[in-house]
């Protein structure tokens, strides 16, 4: 494999390049392929407590920093990611199976988080309250929360580190990353860059590993921990909160969905098709608010399954290094075995494979459409994450909101209509953290992401972002005389 400057083998903690002190490591493999990319250190709870001390002992010369100069070496790094696209987006590629075109605009979307926080920084402000008697005065600051860890998918190797790390460090905070063992080779790719940004020793550190429940576990009962941020699963994400308990962490957490496409029959259908087939097929389905379930009117169903079924014929599979390449493999033999099941299970049930239902090779599956769903299928309440799009009938307003609202996810939702009256209602009436209308495609730095029920709580991006990353104190000035 040819290896830029960016490929690192090493973790990084207290502006060092180290491994494991065990010495062991362990192996990231290319899913398109099966080849082994390179080894990096397989650490224990010992090493990540190295790290979370580091980021103690940095924690009070950086907050002390001013918000102007934090702001300027975030916007360094984030300057040092554009200059390094190509490289980053190859990484990406090579490591999780992304296709080359969606890496590259990972890239943008994950640097936009970094300047957006650069801004924001500058602006975290408090208040001055009019006080109740005449000798005092009444004053709330913002102060950074302490050290902040952070536990990022594979799905999004690198905009899920920047849109949780970067409010963190524009708020002040110190941050400790733990990437997946499938993607370790961006997260370490970036933590060069931000060693080249100006990060104080200490102030970035990331940690690779294969063990991580341990891991997890000492982010989460240490002390010197104050703030915890984990995107993944529902299950996963009910076990870390279990695990802060004892030191009342403060948290955000992103967790798992069940996101429903509702085609009204007041929809433009190519309209529709468009913004389903960007939202389900993105990541060969493996994202968090991809399309789960696509529900469609009665009086539409036919034509939106016909029209649907042929735009996916269209995909393109291939090498995901080619930028005309929409569909890359499954993450894993697990990712592959789940979908052949969802699909099985729907069959047998009565759904109706409209195009694919099959392996290519490897890790490779056909983009599969399944027509004539119904609710007791396993794909229509567990997140299939993979590239199959069951479609739903529904006949009324009512019943669409019900069917979409009859899960214990809120994380994305989204809807098509004409009807701006309609839009208002059903926009209301979505119980998800996030909600599209007539698009597909709903994530910017700019405003909040994060769900509801069982997806989770805490909002990422925004001007709301940092205030997960900061403590309010109000201060009481008595005995001002005049």
């Amino acid at each position: 494999m040819e290896q830029g400057n960016l490929i690192k083998t090493k973790a990084y903690v207290n502006g060092q390049w180290v491994g494991a002190a065990s010495r062991k490591t362990f192996e990231v493999i290319n899913p398109a392929t099966g080849e082994v990319l390179a080894a990096v250190p397989d650490m224990n709870r010992e090493d990540v407590r190295k790290a979370i001390d580091a980021a103690d002992a940095a924690w009070a010369g950086y907050r002390d920093l001013t918000a102007k100069e934090r702001s300027a070496i975030l916007r360094n790094w984030f300057n040092l990611m554009l200059e390094h696209k190509e490289e980053l987006a190859r990484i990406m590629t090579m490591e999780s199976g992304k296709v080359m075109a969606e890496s590259l605009g990972e890239v943008n979307y994950g640097a936009s988080f970094i300047e957006w926080f650069a801004e924001e920084a500058k602006r975290a402000y408090g208040d001055v309250i009019p006080p109740h008697t005449k000798d005092r005065r009444l004053v709330v600051i913002k102060q950074s929360v302490g050290v902040a860890a952070a536990i990022t998918p594979w799905n999004f190797p690198l905009a899920m580190i920047t849109r949780k790390v970067a409010p963190a460090l524009a708020a002040g905070s110190p941050v400790i990353i733990k990437p997946p063992s499938e993607t370790p080779l961006t997260a370490l790719a970036i933590s060069e860059l931000a060693q080249n940004a100006g990060f104080p020793p200490g102030v970035y550190n990331t940690v690779t590993s294969t063990e991580s429940s341990e891991i997890g576990k000492e982010l989460c009962e240490n002390p010197k921990v104050r703030k915890l941020s984990f995107t993944g699963s529902t299950p996963v994400g009910k076990i870390l909160m279990s695990q802060c308990a004892s030191t009342l962490k403060k948290l955000s957490l992103e967790l798992g969905g069940n996101a429903p496409f509702i085609v009204f029959d007041d929809a433009d259908i190519d309209e529709a098709v468009k913004g389903a087939l960007v939202s389900k097929y993105r990541h060969n389905g493996q994202t968090c608010v991809c399309v789960n379930r696509i529900l469609v009117q009665d009086q539409v169903y036919d034509e939106f399954v016909e029209k649907f079924t042929h735009a996916v014929q269209g995909l393109k599979t291939g090498n995901v290094l080619n930028t005309d390449v929409q569909v890359g493999p499954l993450i894993n033999e697990k990712g592959l075995k789940k979908v052949k099941e969802h699909i099985r299970d729907a069959v047998a049930k009565g759904a109706k494979v409209t195009t694919g239902g099959d392996i290519i090779e490897g890790l490779f599956f056909q983009p599969t459409v399944l027509a004539d769903a119904t609710r007791d299928m396993i794909i229509a309440r567990e997140e299939v994450f993979g590239p199959v799009a069951p479609i739903f009938r529904f006949s009324t307003e009512e019943e669409a909101i019900q069917m979409a609202n009859d899960t214990e996810y809120g994380l994305a939702s989204y809807f098509y209509s004409k009807d701006v009256n309609r839009c208002w209602r059903v926009a209301e009436a979505l119980e998800y953290g996030m909600v599209g209308i007539n698009e597909g495609l709903i994530s910017t730095e700019v405003a909040p992401f994060g769900g509801i029920k069982e997806s989770g709580f805490g909002r990422e991006g925004s001007k709301y972002g940092m205030d997960y990353f900061m403590e309010i104190k109000y201060m009481c000035f008595g005995g001002i005389t005049k």
